[in-house]
């Protein structure tokens, strides 16, 4: 390998971190992104063809199904993308002596937690999604003897949609919002998320982490940051988990602890309002 870049394909590469990713490409690495169009990754096949023609050192899984209520109503699709999905290419990569790196998430833990979740705290999905997304881990540990799984919360970025577009959309148009209070977290900005595994896949360092923004928040709170780093004056007022009613239960405290990350001797994310800072400062 030496002198040459190094490769990673990316699946998932026309979602919110795919996309960033991508972007990501340098003359030390290079990325190259498959979207659902390109690559189903149910399709066995579609799998081994990809990491055939790409030949990558290294596969960052950032392909999923994530709608979280819908899952609720549609488990079968849920496990068929989050799980099998994510079985087909630890196959793929395997035989390609690739590694394999996948985006999970904070909806493994029960969120009924009052310290940060680690690495090796016992999972506890409570939704389909989070079962899907576990079951995805469950397979590549079982398939897979190179592999990273990466565990992260609150996403945004400025691509696609999520909280942090959301909020200022409704800024600007009512001149108040009210956002839940009770559900705790660190959110997570693409850029500095997709930083860290591109870092991370040209490493051995195999097993599992957690990666976030350091910090925490309540989404609450974070509405307020958003609207005060912008400059937004709008009346924010809080409310509770159970006067918004949704399919999916969310989890009410998921901050995790980013032992992995320290252990590996790897730098950890910065603190969340900063990256906030940056991404608003980009759009």
């Amino acid at each position: 390998m030496s002198g040459n870049a190094l490769t990673l394909l990316v699946t998932g590469a026309n979602g919110q971190l795919g996309q960033e990713l991508v972007h990501m490409s340098s003359d030390r690495v290079r990325l190259v992104g498959y979207g659902r169009d390109r690559l189903d990754i149910t399709d066995l096949k579609q799998c081994r063809e990809a990491l055939a023609a790409v030949r990558p050192d290294a596969v960052i899984h950032a392909a999923a199904y994530t709608a979280v209520d819908k899952a609720e109503a549609e488990p079968d699709e849920a496990y068929r993308v989050n799980a099998l999905g994510t079985r087909n290419l630890a196959i793929a990569a395997r035989e390609q002596g690739a590694k394999l790196c996948y985006v999970s998430t904070d909806y493994v833990f029960n969120g009924r937690g009052t310290s940060p979740y680690n690495e090796y705290d016992n999972t506890d999905p409570q939704s389909v999604y989070g079962k899907s997304k576990r079951a995805g881990e469950a397979l590549l540990q079982s398939l897979s003897d190179r592999y990273f799984i990466v565990r992260t919360s609150w996403v945004y970025g400025k691509y696609g949609n999520n909280f942090v577009k959301t909020m200022l959309k409704l800024a600007a148009e009512r001149d108040s919002v009210t956002v839940v209070e009770d559900q705790i977290g660190s959110p997570t900005y693409t850029y500095d998320l997709a930083k860290f595994l591109i870092e991370l896949a040209q490493t051995e360092a195999y097993g599992i982490y957690h990666a976030s923004n350091t910090g925490v928040c309540s989404w609450y709170e974070f509405a307020q940051a958003i609207f005060e780093e912008s400059g937004i004056v709008i009346r924010t007022e809080p409310c509770t988990t159970e006067q918004f009613p949704r399919p999916a239960p969310r989890p009410a405290y998921s901050v995790m602890d980013h032992a992995a990350i320290r252990q590996n001797g790897f730098t950890d994310l910065r603190p969340w309002r900063e990256a906030l800072r940056a991404f608003l400062k980009e759009l």
